[in-house]
This record gives structure tokens, sequence and C-alpha cells, in this order.
């Protein structure tokens, strides 16, 4: 009999969708195991590095760069539009399975991943159209070819979001995808890999492997992955760099942040509220660009503190599916044991844990933790330089400005950030100061119809707009001379 979850049926997961066809996994039992619950949802086959060369074989022999940009899009809105049609359902089996609440979900798929597929189908002809120039030579037209075979790499923490942002972009661009999700994705993922099927990419364009960390392994390492595009850490970026230099593959590494919310003198503290609880707590801290950093002045700090204690004891713990649930439990043990060490830690050095900092009373199972705010850390600090992946956000404080932009930057880290401001100019200067991918005033990013990504330790590339799909494309000239 088929399983259900909450009204969604789940079958014994034991086929993995290679090249447009179902086929039987053939790697190792894996029990998906609730995060609320700890109870076992849920038997899988993981796929193994034998349906990882298939998937391989089957992209470098696709014709999927060959098709015209419009049909390429054309297939891609309609596994866009099947994903959407199946967004309640996306929700349901991410929280059982990643402990995800619903109505983060709701809004993160919504706004996220729509936002960002039917910008990247709105954008794909132009980003891709041909460019013609002059020259000495003749005239030259610029062209934007498909990159090649792309390896996809994507964390549990926002997969169809991800999609959203890396697949389709690479697939709009005429390359064929190989996609590597965490081994915690294999319900959700199993959805995504059915609206692919449903939407009839045709062989070799798209596989979809939960698979463990040799499947990724042998997916970057092997000589037919043109580019590696990896949404991660720091230890699997370096891993990929070293298994693509000897061929000079191209890679794209998103690698997480410890994104500040820099907030000015100037700022109504009840305006900032709006956008910084939701951008520092959002998905319980498991977020790449989660504002983990609160940057306020010395004179404003206390003020700061009393409102954002309030706001984060006001944030409701529980079961993930329930629609009123803010913070979920944490993913799984290891990322319980982590967010621990890093308060403890936090807690030895002489930091003051302002809310939280424990895990909740009434919760018999499940990894959850209480949202935690600490201040008074050094500004060389484990908790204030790394980045935790757990509901945890720092406050820190500054003299002046100057100071402030300092403490800002004073990460390895160069992902996101906000400021809060009432003046423009002011913001526009700061903006402009801070080492990010993304900076956003009086509001948390980023907007999804604009290329993101990160500098320093938060990688390199950019995923979103047009420049999304022209990250996955090679420039060729092509020069008229005399006589044609």
């Amino acid at each position: 009999m088929m399983r259900e979850i909450a009204g969604v049926p789940v079958p014994r997961l034991n086929s993995v969708y290679v090249a447009g066809e179902w086929v039987p996994a053939t790697g190792p039992a894996y029990e998906i195991v609730s995060p609320s619950t700890e109870e076992t949802v849920a038997e899988v086959v993981l796929p193994s590095v034998t349906e990882a060369d298939a998937a391989l074989t089957a992209a470098t022999d696709s014709k999927w760069g060959r098709l015209p940009v419009e049909q390429r899009a054309e297939i891609c809105a309609r596994f866009c539009a099947s994903l959407e049609a199946r967004f309640p359902d996306l929700g349901t089996v991410w929280a059982a399975e990643a402990g995800m609440p619903v109505r983060y979900s709701a809004t993160l798929h919504k706004y996220g991943a729509a936002g960002a597929w039917n910008s990247a189908l709105a954008s794909a002809a132009d980003a891709l159209r041909d460019d013609h120039r002059s020259s000495l030579l003749g005239d030259v037209v610029v062209r934007r070819e498909p990159a090649g075979v792309v390896v996809a790499i994507l964390a549990y923490n926002g997969p169809v979001v991800t999609m959203a942002t890396k697949v389709v972009p690479a697939l709009l661009a005429g390359c064929p995808v190989v996609v590597k999700a965490a081994p915690e994705s294999q319900l959700i993922m199993r959805l995504v890999a059915e609206s692919a099927a449903a939407a009839g990419f045709p062989a070799g364009a798209l596989s979809i492997l939960c698979g463990d960390v040799e499947v990724a392994r042998q997916l970057t390492a092997d000589p037919r992955a043109d580019l590696v595009s990896l949404t991660g850490g720091r230890v699997a970026a370096q891993e990929i760099i070293e298994a693509t230099r000897g061929r000079f593959a191209r890679t794209h590494l998103e690698l997480g942040g410890k994104s500040p919310a820099l907030i000015l003198d100037d700022a109504p503290l009840d305006r900032v509220l709006k956008s910084l609880v939701p951008g520092a707590t959002g998905g319980g801290g498991q977020v790449c660009a989660a504002l983990s950093r609160v940057l306020i002045s010395r004179r404003r700090h206390d003020e700061l503190i009393d409102r954002l204690r309030t706001a984060w004891q006001g944030l409701r713990i529980g079961d993930p599916f329930d629609r009123e649930t803010a913070i979920g439990p944490l993913v799984n043990p290891a990322a319980l044991r982590r967010t621990e060490g890093f308060v403890d830690r936090a807690r030895a050095a002489g930091g003051e844990v302002v809310a939280g900092g424990r895990r909740p009373e009434g919760f018999a199972a499940g990894h959850y933790y209480e949202p935690t705010l600490i201040t008074g850390v050094a500004r060389d600090a484990d908790l204030a330089q790394n980045e935790v992946f757990g509901p945890v956000t720092v406050v820190q404080t500054y003299d002046d400005l100057a100071d402030g932009l300092r403490l800002a930057n004073d990460t390895s880290f160069g992902l996101a950030a906000s400021v809060y401001t009432a003046d423009r100019a002011l913001a526009a200067e700061a903006a402009s100061a801070i080492a990010a991918g993304s900076v956003a005033i009086n509001t948390f990013g980023p907007a999804v119809s604009a290329p993101f990504g990160g500098v320093k330790g938060s990688g390199w590339g950019r995923e979103s707009g047009p420049e999304g799909i022209q990250e996955f494309t090679e420039l060729k000239q092509i020069v008229f001379g005399p006589g044609v």
C-alpha cells in the first residue's frame, strides 16, 4: 500500500530520474527520518555512481543545446507550471523530511522560486540573442553558446528555489543538466523529477539524483562535466576546485555568508523589525543569505535589544505542518549539535544570551532549538565570523558610520547585507562600501530577477536574472571578412 504524508502519496523510492527515464537505483538503502518527530518517514534506495555515469553519458549525447531557445523555453515553462501546481505538496514533503515550516515554504516558493523562473523564462531570448558589432576586420557577431554539460549540486535548504535560480537558467542556456541534490531532499526532489518527466524533456537534457557524497565526487571529477555549479559549503567547494582544476572546468560556487544588517541611527526601529525578523530567522536560520549579524550604534544598542528580545521570544516554535509555526526543527542531529556548539562557545567567551539559547521545553523529540539572540561577543569571535546555519543571531555595536562599515566587512564572507536608514544618499554610500553580492535597503534580499552571488569567501559566479542564464554560456566571436 502506498504511504501518505499529510495526504501526499509517497511511493517506495527505489528508482531515479535519469535522462528522461525512471531507472532502478543501485545505491545503498536510506531512511528518511523526520526532524520533528525523529521517526522514519519513508525508505529509499539511493542512486549510485552507476546512475551518475549513465546521466553524464546521456547528457553528453543530448541534442538539447541544438533546440531553438524558444523550444527550450516552452519545455521549461511546462516544467515550471507543473511545479507551481504542486507547491502545496512540495511544501508538505519538505516539512516532513527537512523540517521547514509550510508557512515558510509557501512564501519562499511563491515569491522565490516562481519569481526566479518567471524572470528567466521572460528574459531567455534576449539574454541569448546575438550581438552585432563592427571591427577593422569586418562585421562581428558575438554569440552565446551553451557551456556544455552542467553538474548542479543543491543543498537541502531550498532545492526548489535553487532549481529556479540555477537549473532552469542552465537549461534555457542550452546546457544538459545533471542535478545532484542532498540526501535530505529525497521526497521533494522526487516530486520535482515527476514534474520534469511530465514536461517532456528530451533524452539527456535533465537528470535528478539525490545521492551521497560519492555520487557528487564522481560527477565533479568526470571530464564530461564542463561546468560544476555548487550551492553549499566551503569544504565541498574546495573538493570541487581540486577535482576540476586539472581540466580547467568552469565552476560556480555559492558558499553561504555571515550577512550583516547595518542599522543607522536615523532608522525607525519599528519599521526595521518588519523585515529584519524574517530576514534573520526565516527557515530557522538555515538560509545562506540570513541576516545573522545585526549591527547597531552603541547609543541605540539597549533600545534595539529590548525590541529584538520581544520579537524573538514571540516566534512560534513547533510542528512544521502547522501553518502558524515560524521556527521548525533543524534538519538533523549534526545541525543541532553545531548550533549548540556555537552558543556554548559564545557563552564561555562572555557573550550574553538575550533570548533563546537552549532546546525548547515541551518537545520530547525533534531537533528543535530556540531562536537565539546573543550580544557582547568580540568582533573576532567564532559566532561573529562563521556561519552557524541555525537560528542564532548576534548583535554587535559600532561607534560611527565608518566603524559600522568596517564591522559589516569584517568577515571572510560577502554574500548579502541589509542597510536600514531614511537617507537615500547615505544608503547608496553604505551599499557601495559593503563587500557583498547583494545589498538591500530597508528590506532583505536578494531579488530573484537580478544577478545574485558572492564575493570573497562566499564564492563566485551569479545566478538569476538574464546574467544568470549567460553564466552558463561561452562567448564566441564570428568575424565576417571581405566577400561574405
